[in-house]
Parts: C-alpha cells; sequence; structure tokens
C-alpha cells in the first residue's frame, strides 16, 4: 500500500475521504484486494488495459488512414466510428456481468480471460488471406472486435473499482489512461509503420500476438471469490431515481465531445497535409506516446491534489487550447513539422490528464456492490457522445474546412469545461446518501 496509509490523513484527504463508497453508502461492505500491492494492482491494470487500446487503436487511427489512402470521403471515413457502438451499448449486459460469473475462474477474470483470447483469434484470422480483406469483411471483423473488447472492459472496469482503495484512485486511472493509450499508439502508430514497411498479415499477425502477450498478467492472477450482489437498483433504473444524475450525467456527455470532434479528422488532416504513412507513424506513435504516457499520468497525480473539481476545470482549459492549436496550424497561421509536432504533444498531454480526471470522478459515484453496472453507465454515456462527435467529425470538416471544424471543436471544450461549474453543485444541493461528486 501507498506510503499514505501510515500516516495521518490531511484536511483534503479527509475531504476526499468523503467520496469513498463506505461514507457515501453506509453499511455496505468494500472489498479490495488488501493481499495485493499497489504496484502489483496497477501492472495487472496496465495489461488490462492495453489490451483493450491495441485493436481500438488499430481501428481508429490506422484505418481511417488506409481508408482515406483509398480514397474514401471524409463522411464515410467519419461514420465507420459507428462501429465502436458497442461501447456505448455495453451497459445493457453489465448488469448481467455484475451477478453473473465463474466461481473457479472469478467473478470478473472468467469474463476477461477468454474475451481477450477471442479477440487476439479474430486478428490472427485477418492475416488468413494472402492480401487485405475487403472493407466490408474488415468493417465486420472491427464490429467483432469492439463488442468483444467493449464486454472485456465492464468486467475490467468492475476489477478495477474494487481492487483499487479511494487513496490509490488518482494513480490507477492515470495508469489506466496511460496504458490505453500506449496501447493505441502501439496498435495504432506503430501498426501502421509496419504495414507501410511490410504489408497487412505481418501487422494483423504482431496485432493478435502482443494482445495474446498482454493476457498473461490477468491468466496468471487469482480473484478471491465474492458473492454476487442483490437483485436491486441495476442499470438504468438507479441513476435515473438519483437525485443529482441527470445533471452529472449531462456532464459526461459534453466533458469529452469536443476533443471527440477534433482527433475524429485528425489523422485525415494529416494525410491531406501530404505526411507520409512513416510520418503519420512516427507522429502517433513517438510523439503521441511519450506526450499521452506523461499527461496521464500527470493528470492522475494531480488530480488527488487538485481534487476533482478543480483538476476537471484545469484539465478541461488545457485541452480546449490544444484543440485550438490544431485550428492555427491548419489555417496556416503556424505551419512546419515541427509546429505540427508540438501541437500534437500538447494534445495528447491535455487528452490524458482530463481522461484521468473524469476517470476518476466516475469510480467515486459507483457503488460497491454493483461497481461493474455504474461505471459501465457512465462510461457508456461517454462513449456514445464522443463517438457521435467522431461519427460527425467528417460532415464538420467538409462543411467548414479544417480551419473551422478545429475551431468549433474547440468552442465545444470550452463549453464543457464550464459546465463542470454546473455539475458540482454544493454537498447541500444533494440528497443525504448520494455520493459527493467534488472535493
Amino acid at each position: 500500500m501507498s506510503a499514505s496509509h501510515h500516516r495521518p490523513p490531511s484536511e483534503h484527504e479527509q475531504r476526499e475521504d468523503a467520496l469513498t463508497p463506505s461514507a457515501m453508502f453506509p453499511g455496505t461492505s468494500f472489498v479490495t484486494s488488501p493481499h495485493l500491492g499497489t504496484v502489483t494492482k496497477l501492472g495487472l491494470l496496465s495489461s488490462l488495459y492495453l489490451s483493450q487500446g491495441l485493436p481500438f487503436g488499430f481501428f481508429t487511427q490506422a484505418l481511417p488512414v488506409l481508408l482515406r489512402h483509398q480514397g474514401l470521403s471524409l463522411p464515410a471515413i467519419g461514420l465507420s466510428h459507428l462501429l465502436a457502438l458497442p461501447w456505448a451499448l455495453k451497459f445493457l449486459w453489465a448488469p448481467y456481468m455484475d451477478r453473473h460469473g465463474s466461481a473457479r475462474w472469478g467473478l470478473r477474470r472468467g469474463y476477461i480471460l477468454p474475451l481477450q483470447c477471442l479477440s487476439a483469434g479474430l486478428l490472427l484470422s485477418l492475416a488468413l488471406p494472402e492480401t487485405t480483406v475487403s472493407t466490408q469483411v474488415l468493417f465486420a471483423a472491427v464490429l467483432g472486435v469492439n463488442l468483444l473488447a467493449a464486454t472485456q472492459d465492464v468486467a475490467t472496469d468492475g476489477l478495477a473499482v474494487t481492487l483499487l482503495s479511494p487513496s490509490e484512485r488518482g494513480w490507477g486511472n492515470g495508469v489506466q489512461v496511460a496504458a490505453y493509450r500506449v496501447g493505441m499508439i502501439l496498435g495504432g502508430g506503430v501498426m501502421l509503420a509496419v504495414f507501410d514497411a511490410a504489408g497487412w498479415r505481418p501487422t494483423l499477425v504482431a496485432l493478435g500476438l502482443m494482445l495474446l502477450v498482454a493476457t498473461v498478467p490477468v491468466a496468471l492472477y487469482r480473484e478471491p471469490p465474492s458473492e454476487p450482489p442483490p437483485r436491486v437498483s441495476l442499470g438504468l433504473g438507479w441513476w435515473v431515481r438519483r437525485p443529482g444524475a441527470g445533471t452529472w450525467l449531462a456532464l459526461l456527455v459534453v466533458y469529452k465531445a469536443g476533443e471527440a470532434l477534433a482527433t475524429g479528422m485528425l489523422r485525415t488532416f494529416l494525410v491531406d497535409r501530404g505526411l507520409t504513412l512513416t510520418d503519420i507513424a512516427w507522429l502517433l506513435g513517438g510523439v503521441g506516446f511519450t506526450a499521452g504516457l506523461v499527461g496521464a499520468l500527470l493528470g492522475g497525480s494531480l488530480v488527488v491534489k487538485l481534487g476533482r473539481k478543480r483538476a476537471l476545470l484545469l484539465f478541461g482549459v488545457i485541452q480546449a487550447t490544444a484543440v485550438l492549436l490544431y485550428a492555427l496550424v491548419s489555417s496556416g497561421t503556424v505551419s512546419g513539422l515541427p509546429w505540427l509536432t508540438a501541437v500534437c504533444a500538447v494534445e495528447h498531454v491535455a487528452s490524458g490528464m482530463a481522461t484521468a480526471a473524469v476517470f476518476t470522478a466516475m469510480m467515486d459515484v459507483c457503488r460497491p456492490d454493483h461497481a461493474a453496472t455504474d461505471y459501465t453507465v457512465q462510461a457508456s454515456l461517454v462513449v456514445l457522445a464522443t463517438g457521435a462527435a467522431a461519427a460527425l467529425s467528417g460532415f464538420s470538416a467538409q462543411a467548414l474546412g479544417y480551419t473551422g471544424h478545429f475551431l468549433l471543436a474547440a468552442a465545444l471544450c470550452v463549453a464543457g469545461t464550464l459546465f463542470v461549474t454546473v455539475a458540482f453543485p454544493p454537498s447541500h444541493a444533494l440528497t443525504p446518501g448520494t455520493p459527493e461528486v467534488s472535493p
């Protein structure tokens, strides 16, 4: 455990304690895994979120570039983001996964292991044809992998909420976002470079094998037995009846939508700027890897010191500024690969910080007995909002041009940040027993 457990809590930590499940839900037990050290917990979660980022990075970062090179229109590429729909709908089957699991393999691990193996198998099967598969088959595979990965994410999020103590959540979410981004960079930028150098089959084989290697830690993990939660207040019903939930869920919809609108056309913007596949792979793989990792870890550490509300406000402002910088580059106000590299680095740092902060706040409002369901409902809204924004990004870029598109996205980022002040009401405005979502 961290050193904070061996000294008296500070005033700020006492305020943060009000966010813990035991304080929010008196009489409800919060099960963690005390036999695991913090480093071991973070290592296990890193491998799981890296596993999700690998295929998702390939389909969201590398695929748009490849499709653009094949001549697909911006609206068509934007609409391909709808293949991530399972990530928005996973809340429908999350309650079932909260209640039913394998007694032998573990409530969460019993889902994670087979789902990751199936995902790896599907990716490896795409490498069987000697040439690139048809667009229709590729899109069907994307949908299938997204379905498997989204279902695995339900179990992984439930494991993370119960595995991490409240004092570990800031770092836990920082590591989560960092690992996911590393997976996206490996699956997107690095695999794009592999594709450019070696072609389709080696790319898919490498992707599938990396996913199998990332499955080893959870295969070695032994999940403690747990009792299924009572069959009450599952899914959306509990959120609908909960005072103040509407405002909080609205924040989850708007906070990341602006950035998603901007980055939905980032890869095509780089292609249209004349960058080669290798240039894009370096920009996203090298710069994106380093900056995203720094941003996620920095955000995860600062959210504990700043508090959830202040972190969301500060990181939201940085996120809006980063998107605005893309508008400056696209307008020609600043130009050249060095400027584009710097802007890409700033955007990845900002995105990692903002994501770590909102994920930590989402954990705070989960009921311990229904961790997978409660977190999934919130995560599904985030995915639905960002997916819709990404799907519309092609129409925005075509109608407004890249500069107008990035300006619109920056304005939406500002609006989402301002909404934080509304979504964090004073504690007296909340019904007793309702989770506090601000320090």
